[in-house]
């Protein structure tokens, strides 16, 4: 009996030495960096990295633009207002009559004679 038991525990521990090796086999093909998906996880890494460090400068540069479009917003408050001050207080002005501005006629000037004439190159 103890012979039997033996015989079916060496023969347990080959199977399960047998299994180890095959799974380490296929282990080391999995975590292969060049060809498994230990590769895809390196250069996904990678990639989460670089995202990282684009989101970092984009929240930066975004962060900066923020504060300009504030600034500019508040100037822009500023000249609005000015602006409407300006536009009520010419409201308040009264209107001065408009005078009728006659147009000074030459004396040698007649009345059908056009102000300007072209002449010939050669005249004088």
């Amino acid at each position: 009996m103890d012979l039997i038991a033996d015989i079916l525990l060496a023969a347990g521990a080959l199977g399960a030495g047998f299994y180890c090796f095959i799974l380490g086999r296929r282990l080391n093909r999995f975590n292969n960096l060049e060809k498994g998906v230990g590769g895809a996880v390196a250069v996904l890494s990678a990639q989460v990295d670089d995202l990282t460090k684009t989101l970092a400068a984009a929240q930066k540069t975004a962060a900066i633009s923020t504060e300009t479009l504030t600034e500019l917003t508040e100037r822009a408050e500023q000249t609005s207002r000015r602006i409407e001050l300006q536009i009520a207080s010419i409201h308040d002005i009264p209107e001065a009559p408009v005078a009728e501005k006659s147009t000074p006629k030459s004396a040698s000037q007649s009345p059908g004679e056009p102000m300007f004439t072209r002449r010939a190159a050669g005249a004088k």
